[in-house]
Formats: C-alpha cells, sequence, structure tokens
C-alpha cells in the first residue's frame, strides 16, 4: 500500500504547539498522511525507553515509522576503522529502528573522496557485501536497508550503483531521491517518460516487487554544477523535479512506494499535495 509523509517534523508541526516525536503520528493522521521519517542524522542517541514510547504512538495511530541513519556513513572509506564505525552507525539505526516499530533503514553509501570513482564503488560493494553478513549474523534480515541516491556528484549513488547495490541481498531496497537525481544530472526530470525510463531500468534489473516496494524521497532540489545546494519547497519556480510527472509514472507502472517529502519546513504540506494528485488519478 502506497504511503505519503514528511522526513522530520515541519514548521507546522511546532507552530501549532507540539514538541515531542510521540505527538507526531497523531498529527499526521489528522493531516491526512501515512507515514513519517525520523532521522538519525547527527547520531544514534535515542535511549530505549524513548525508542519504545515512539513506537507506541505511532503504533496506536496506525501511521508507519522509517528511519535515516547518521549522515557520517562512507562505505568507500580506505580507512578500515571509519568503514567500521559507518557500519556501527547503520547496524545502531537498525537496531533502534526496530524497536521504534521502524522497519526501513535509510542510508548514504559513500563519497568518491580523492579516488577514482571505479575505485570507490568497487569498495562501496565489497562493504556491502561485508555488511550483508552482518546483517545476517545479526538476525537483522526482517529490516529493509535501503541505500539513498545521492545530489552530489562526489558523492556515491547515481541510480545505476544504487540499483546495482540493491541487487547484493534481498533485504537491500533503493530509496530514490529524485531530488537528487535531478540536481546530479542537472535538470534531468522533466516529463513522465524521464520517470518511466528510470524506473523500469530498476524494475528490469531488481525485479517489480522491489520496485514497487521501494523508498522515495521527493523534494524540489537547488543545484550548481557539482550537484545539489540545498532542498527548496514546492513553491519554487526555478528549480525541479515537478511531482507531477514523477506520480503519473507510479500511477503508470503500477507501483506503490513509501514516499517521504523532504521539502524544507512545509514537508508535510508537500506529501499531501503529492498524495492528494495520486489520489485525484486513481479515482
Amino acid at each position: 500500500m502506497i504511503k505519503f509523509g514528511p522526513s522530520g517534523a515541519p514548521e507546522r508541526f511546532y507552530d501549532e504547539g507540539h514538541k515531542n516525536t510521540e505527538e507526531m503520528p497523531l498529527w499526521i493522521k489528522e493531516n491526512g498522511l501515512d507515514c513519517f521519517e525520523y532521522s538519525f542524522g547527527r547520531g544514534v542517541n535515542l535511549g530505549e525507553a524513548k525508542a519504545k514510547s515512539i513506537a507506541e504512538a505511532f503504533k496506536k495511530e496506525n501511521i508507519e515509522i522509517s528511519v535515516h541513519a547518521p549522515y557520517f556513513i562512507n562505505l568507500a572509506t580506505p580507512e578500515e576503522t571509519k568503514a567500521e564505525n559507518s557500519f556501527n552507525y547503520i547496524l545502531s539505526s537498525a537496531v533502534v529502528g526496530k524497536i521504534m516499530g521502524a522497519n526501513r533503514v535509510v542510508f548514504h553509501p559513500a563519497a568518491q573522496g580523492k579516488e577514482t570513482r571505479e575505485t570507490a564503488v568497487n569498495r562501496t560493494i565489497a562493504r556491502l557485501i561485508e555488511l550483508k553478513s552482518i546483517i545476517e549474523e545479526r538476525g537483522l534480515t526482517d529490516i529493509k536497508f535501503c541505500p539513498e541516491t545521492m545530489g552530489k556528484i562526489a558523492q556515491i549513488g547515481t541510480i545505476e550503483e544504487v540499483t546495482h547495490f540493491c541487487t547484493l541481498a534481498d533485504f537491500y531496497y533503493p530509496t530514490v531521491d529524485f531530488g537528487h537525481v535531478n540536481a546530479r544530472e542537472q535538470g534531468s526530470l522533466k516529463t513522465k517518460e524521464d520517470y518511466l525510463v528510470r524506473l523500469n531500468y530498476m524494475i528490469n534489473i531488481l525485479g517489480y516487487e522491489k520496485v514497487n516496494d521501494m523508498h522515495v524521497h521527493f523534494s524540489k532540489v537547488e543545484y550548481t554544477a557539482k550537484g545539489e545546494k540545498r532542498h527548496l519547497t514546492f513553491e519554487d519556480t526555478v528549480f525541479g523535479p515537478d511531482y507531477k510527472p514523477f506520480i503519473e509514472s507510479i500511477v503508470e507502472l503500477n507501483l506503490h512506494p513509501y514516499i517521504v517529502s523532504e521539502s524544507a519546513g512545509t514537508q508535510a504540506d508537500d506529501a499531501k499535495t503529492m498524495k492528494d494528485y495520486y489520489e485525484s488519478l486513481i479515482k
């Protein structure tokens, strides 16, 4: 079943007097949405009691929660200590996320650094294979681990790279951030066909079921020649991508992903805009 929701707390959540994550699921439900992404951006610092409290609140309102692992992950690093830290960020996000009721962990895969792209990508692949074994050993295979497409050209995470990463384990699912794709490809996403080409590419490699259940981030993103600069809102008229061709493409392909808005401050409103358009097309 397709789901729409925000990443993090929108400005309006605080403007209306809310403070705690436990208040989020009812607020999301009242705003006609279905899911929420909790970010461990600066580290996995959530205690077990708080994690359980969040889980209870989301379960009560039947709102699905996902988690985003810390931003410091780099599976292409040549330094083993940093690689171990990256593994720990992903695994601890999964362990705490599971207590919170999450069944998917989004993570940034890697950065190219000073090496060739081929070297960096190959090291990322090797590390993902190593991570697969650890996930299996720790009994975390019921979690979806979701490497994300990245917006800066120096980062590892094209659609092609992420699609390949997701062939390495049954529990690796893609996170396609279409704002990132559009930014790194310098404004490539304009028409429904632009989305269909990319989605069909993924389906041909990963199969319909995995793409049907993929994770999606969507927002307009300002970019430079180096790729992503900053996330915007749907109100922006300069940068893309436009959500309508994307929604039309998933309706045409009968896909039902988990769609998270990362708009800057208006993420719940923009998620609802996407949901309303989706529902208008399937009536």
